[in-house]
């Protein structure tokens, strides 16, 4: 979609994409490390099932217990048992909610945090793709990004402060500014687009 579309991003692909990934999960990987630090895979299900809740309700307008904390806190929860039906409602709700003109409109609320529609639905697809980028990696599958996509994320990111943002970026990676757009945002949303799992010897 271009950016004169009332709903100017469709989130039915990347959370397809996520969702995939995610069903590829078996359990004993739930333990294993991914690209944000300190997180297993299971920390990470249960931070993307929080969020597609939430951003869900961001969408909805519907202001409440899900749009006025952070998903994450009081730490870092395990995914829990039935994750991946959980998964499995959240994700389509969230495309649902998106797909509707007026989910781009007037103010919301994500995170506590009173903001323009525009900026929630951004918000949202950076966290659908860099999760599911990090999910991608924690569990060595392929992962695409479409060029659309990619520059109004990277223009998103670039407008918060390169020494990182507590609870959203850590410090900007270093990345040469010919390198793919996509890359380009991982970096500067504090992730190393070469990022590899630790094998041991």
């Amino acid at each position: 979609m271009t950016t004169t579309s009332p709903v100017p991003f469709d989130f039915q692909l990347p959370t397809a994409q996520l969702l995939h990934l995610a069903s590829t999960v078996e359990d004993e990987q739930l333990v294993d490390p991914t690209p944000c630090e300190g997180r297993t895979i299971s920390q990470l299900l249960a931070h993307v099932s929080g969020l597609l809740g939430a951003f869900r309700a961001a969408a909805d307008k519907d202001l409440g217990p899900w749009t006025d904390r952070n998903p994450d806190d009081g730490g870092w929860p395990e995914a829990e048992d039935g994750w991946r039906d959980e998964l499995a409602r959240r994700g389509p709700a969230l495309v649902e909610s998106w797909a509707a003109p007026e989910a781009w409109q007037g103010m919301t609320r994500a995170g506590g945090q009173d903001l323009p529609g525009r900026v929630a639905g951004l918000v949202a697809l950076d966290e659908v793709m860099l999760h599911g980028w990090d999910l991608a990696r924690a569990t060595g599958q392929e992962y695409s990004c479409d060029d659309a996509s990619a520059h109004a994320l990277l223009e998103f990111v670039s407008g918060f402060d390169a020494a990182g943002t507590p609870g959203l970026f850590g410090p900007a990676v270093e990345i040469a500014g010919d390198a793919p757009p996509f890359d380009r945002v991982l970096a500067r949303s504090g992730r190393e687009p070469w990022w590899q799992p630790r094998t041991s010897d």
